[in-house]
């Protein structure tokens, strides 16, 4: 048998739910405790809707964390988000559509994404948007330049550990390629890219952006059957976005110095 309840003082009570959250780990509940009562008392809250207020605090400020933690993860180069593109500075690019890509249906599915078009013209910043949005969501996302990605692999295969390196980048649900297509690639550095596309093929996603059209791709993957497999890969179910030749960094560079 139990004894009965030992009715606690209040600064004893916030000194039990202090440590209780600490042990507990509920940071945002430990930090809002305080308000929440005073609130609770103010509008009369009921003891169910008091409780409930601080666990989908909790919960709530929980989901930001993990989805900071995935961005951070990401590794991409700066913040760019898909509520900033200039849609005005670049009516190649339909809202439409990027708000369709943004609920991250094709990344679910595994599909590819392919953004071309010229320097300035919005690729990296839809590339990283949407990126972003995916890590937002809940998916494993990671950033890499091809140049990089690529001198990755070198290293990994000159070092026995290309297998787990492809299969590292095989596990997340979304690998964003930036600059592909600025860069000759040797067959060895070529194949090696191929391989990640293969690990991923029809099972998880790949976002490109390049700022050369298909056809100028031979330019980078000097082996025309690798090229063409390798833009099968990346175009089989897949969505393309040209977002043009006109440069709106050029265009608002060239705007700023007239005004001054």
């Amino acid at each position: 048998m139990t004894g009965p309840h030992h009715i606690l003082t209040e600064p004893a009570s916030d000194a039990a739910i202090d440590t209780a959250c600490r042990v507990l780990r509920l940071p945002t509940m430990r930090a809002q405790f305080a308000d929440t009562v005073n609130r609770a008392a103010r509008e009369h809250l009921s003891y169910r809707g008091f409780l409930a207020e601080l666990l989908m605090a909790e919960c709530e400020d929980r989901d930001r964390r993990r989805s900071e933690r995935r961005i951070r993860a990401a590794g991409f180069p700066r913040p760019k988000w898909l509520s900033d593109f200039d849609y005005s500075a670049n009516p190649n690019v339909t809202p439409a559509l990027v708000n369709n890509l943004a609920t991250c249906e094709w990344v679910k599915k595994g599909e590819p994404l392919c953004l071309i078009g010229d320097s300035g013209t919005g690729k990296t910043h839809l590339l990283i948007g949407l990126g972003s949005a995916a890590a937002m969501a809940g998916f494993r996302v990671r950033y890499a330049l091809a140049a990089r990605l690529v001198n990755e692999l070198v290293e990994a295969a000159d070092e026995k550990q290309l297998t787990k390196t492809i299969a590292r980048y095989g596990r997340v649900d979304l690998l964003c390629i930036d600059e592909l297509g600025y860069l000759e690639l040797d067959r060895r550095g070529a194949e090696m890219l191929f391989q990640i596309l293969t690990e991923r093929e029809e099972k998880n996603s790949v976002a490109i952006a390049s700022n050369e059209s298909f056809g100028g791709w031979t330019k980078t993957f000097t082996d025309p059957r690798l090229c063409a497999a390798i833009v099968d890969r990346l175009t089989f179910n897949g969505t393309i976005i040209e977002t043009g030749t006109e440069s709106y960094r050029l265009a608002q560079t060239k705007a700023k110095q007239q005004r001054s």
